[in-house]
């Protein structure tokens, strides 16, 4: 099994009289890390399956009374799917509340109902963690750095999924089962998805615009949609762990664009698939726009593993003057800018510089990316 860098910094949460939650995209292995964590075959762990309607029925009417009857003898409660048991927020508030000494643990496909079913009722009651597909530092910890970075090729066509890591001579067909039959499942479940060819549509253009600034209203001429359903659609993809937005950084400048946005995906694989294109990268028209995306989500996995907290953007002029992407942390601006060939010029505007006193512009090649893909401390 490959170890998940999770699995310390939520042990080291555990027994602190909160729930521990673990959002993520399906297939990611969060039920794997649970397992690890928990034990289904300890007796005092007790395990709920939120797919299952005989688990979900016993917390239809959750009270203090009826919980304690769930929980019996055991020390940790393990709810599993648990966007799909109804209250869920409710349940697991009179959990901490009147049960202290019980550990309760969830987890959830989606952000969507698990998120917007536990915020309130939850406030101050949970640690909440991300899961994601593989990262490049995880492999890197179960092989070598040496063995990671000599298939970064494929990853940057397959991605990072479980299944598609672990079963690499079947990494096509893994990787379109998983855009086709798992991308849409939680919106199409819990939201009002009246047109989900539509949506399909939206993710694909999304997806040829991968490293672009992204313009809803030409999304929206393009697909017949209104503007704002383009914007609830991305929203909803967002919350369900598909894709996520970059935006603009604008402070200093009267030129600055200040109110665009990029979008990438949380894997390339999935993005790949969305479009049909699993060339190899040498024969590839988007290798530039890919590579992006694949060093953008591998710092977000890292940061997120590590409790990194940075402010992300990018960073772009009317006049075309851009930077690739911009962390501010430490009270300074840190710029990158990403390409494939390491023999490519780059030209840092001077603009930026200028405009932001103390900020840096560095790189980001497949020479140099384990430096931005793995913390300082955490190179092994």
């Amino acid at each position: 099994m490959i170890p998940r860098l999770l699995e310390n910094r939520i042990r080291d949460s555990l027994h602190l009289k909160k729930a521990i939650v673990v959002l993520g995209p399906r297939q990611v292995g969060k039920t794997t890390l649970m397992r690890t964590l928990f034990d289904p075959a300890n007796p005092t762990i007790k395990w709920f399956n939120g797919e299952m309607s005989p688990h979900r029925a016993r917390f239809e009417d959750p009270t203090d009374q009826t919980l304690k009857l769930v929980i019996g003898d055991a020390k940790t409660i393990v709810l599993d799917e648990a966007q799909l048991i109804p209250s869920i927020g409710l349940v697991v508030k009179i959990l901490v509340d009147y049960f202290p000494d019980v550990q309760v643990a969830l987890t959830g496909s989606s952000a969507l109902e698990l998120a917007s079913g536990i915020d309130e009722p939850m406030t101050g009651r949970k640690y909440e963690f991300a899961l994601y597909p593989f990262s490049f530092e995880e492999m890197t910890r179960h092989t070598d750095l040496l063995t990671e970075s000599q298939i970064i090729p494929h990853r940057m066509v397959y991605g990072y999924y479980p299944r598609v890591v672990i079963q690499p001579g079947e990494a096509e067909e893994n990787i379109k089962e998983l855009g086709n039959g798992y991308l849409y499942k939680d919106l199409l479940a819990y939201q009002d998805i009246r047109k989900p060819a539509l949506l399909q549509n939206l993710v694909q253009a999304l997806a040829l615009q991968v490293g672009n600034e992204v313009s809803y209203h030409e999304l929206s001429r393009h697909l017949g949609l209104d503007k704002e359903a383009v914007e609830r659609y991305i929203d909803l993809l967002e919350k369900s762990f598909v894709l996520f937005r970059l935006p603009a950084l604008s402070r200093n400048m009267r030129n600055e664009i200040k109110r665009g946005r990029k979008i990438y995906f949380y894997d390339v694989g999935i993005r790949n698939a969305v479009i049909s294109n699993f060339n190899p990268m040498d024969i590839r028209g988007d290798t530039g726009c890919l590579w992006e995306n694949f060093c953008i989500v591998e710092r977000m996995k890292t940061l997120a593993y590590h409790r990194k907290s940075v402010n992300r953007f990018f960073w772009r002029t009317h006049t075309q003057l851009e930077i690739d992407y911009v962390e501010e942390y430490g009270g300074k601006l840190h710029g990158y800018e990403f390409k494939w060939n390491p023999k490519a010029k780059t030209k840092i505007p001077k603009a930026f510089l200028e405009a932001y006193p103390g900020s840096e512009v560095k790189v980001i090649t497949p020479k140099n990316f384990h430096e931005f893909a793995m913390l300082p401390d955490e190179k092994k």
